[in-house]
């Protein structure tokens, strides 16, 4: 009777933490998605508040979807956002496989050598990273992009996936190649679906940051056709005057994604953070 009253205050603080986590986390969103749909005074006057009969107001939404072109936007983040995930997912569940199957000289090394990646952020290599791509001939394309944000995502894919790849059984590996299946064969028959959980997770975390840059498109893709959903939602920003209406609109819908993603690998998400939490 004790031990259960000593839990409940433990589990009212823990979840009074993560709920007051959740509303700080979500407030911004919910007013960007509310004022979105009010007129300019509207947002101004009471910004707070969601939108009443006299304040409801589309014109942001209109303004966005006339002017520009908001869907190629749409489109090149989309494009920009699915390949740079493939591209993570697969190297980084090879590499990952590499790392923990197999070993080698220098293993825990370029296991190091990876991990390096998720400390120093790759914007410090802007410079070198933009001669590259000028050297290459692929400023202003959306490949560029899509190396970078490859590299980018690379270390973290790498340093998850290894942990739970050493989890999956040797046993049911070496049955694998006794019966005369290839190493090829095993990685994605036997040990992928084994580590769905952690690929989703991987895959959360690398589209938020790839979806919401703003600073390789501006650098390495600013023409008109290259341009993403942030960078295009950035031509209703003036110096003088700013189109409120048209910039909560755009980032409302450039919400949307990441909404849905969530939405479609939350169990995923949830047991890939959890695992190994309960033994």
């Amino acid at each position: 009777m004790s031990k259960a009253t000593f839990s409940l205050p433990r589990t009212i603080g823990a979840h009074t933490i993560l709920l007051t986590y959740t509303v700080i986390a979500l407030f911004p969103v919910a007013i960007v998605i509310i004022n979105s749909f009010k007129s300019r005074a509207a947002i101004f006057g009471a910004p707070l508040t969601p939108p009443t009969p006299k304040t409801f107001d589309l014109i942001g939404y209109t303004t966005v979807l006339n002017q520009g072109d908001f869907f190629h936007y749409f489109q090149n983040s989309l494009v920009v956002t699915v390949a740079s995930l493939f591209f993570v997912l697969l190297f980084g569940a090879m590499a990952a496989f590499a790392l923990s199957e197999y070993r080698f000289r220098g293993n825990s090394l370029m296991g190091l050598y990876l991990a390096l990646g998720i400390m120093i952020p790759i914007r410090l290599g802007t410079v070198a990273i933009l001669q590259l791509m000028v050297a290459s001939g692929l400023v202003n394309t959306l490949t560029a992009l899509i190396l970078v944000y490859t590299a980018q995502g690379l270390p973290l894919a790498v340093f998850i996936l290894s942990e739970f790849m050493k989890q999956v059984s040797d046993d049911l590996k070496n049955a694998g190649r006794i019966d005369g299946l290839s190493e090829y064969t095993i990685f994605f028959r036997l040990v992928l679906p084994l580590v769905r959980p952690s690929m989703a997770t991987v895959a959360v975390f690398t589209m938020i940051p790839i979806w919401n840059d703003l600073w390789f498109p501006l650098i390495l893709a600013s023409s008109e056709n290259t341009k993403t959903v942030t960078l295009g939602s950035q031509i209703f920003v003036g110096q003088y005057v700013t189109n409120w209406n048209a910039v909560l609109a755009a980032l409302s819908l450039a919400i949307l994604p990441v909404l849905i993603l969530y939405l479609i690998f939350s169990r995923q998400l949830i047991r890939g953070i959890t695992s190994g939490a309960v033994k």
